[in-house]
């Protein structure tokens, strides 16, 4: 009996330091995100294709 009872008290005590420090959730923090806006007032998708349309009709009006 003595032998239980000195088993049990070891156990007490290493329970007790073994959840000493508790649970904390981890904190996740979420990056700024930076957002670049243009401040040009032209637009460079619209540019290109019109400039390539201009070069097809110069095409096909000068092959006469």
């Amino acid at each position: 009996m003595k032998k239980l009872a000195t088993l049990a008290a070891a156990l007490t005590l290493t329970a007790g330091s073994a959840f000493a420090g508790g649970y904390s959730a981890p904190m996740v923090e979420a990056e700024p995100i930076a957002v670049e806006e243009s401040t040009s007032s032209s637009n460079a998708g619209l540019i290109v294709p019109a400039l390539l349309l201009l070069g097809v009709i110069a095409a096909a009006s000068s092959d006469s």
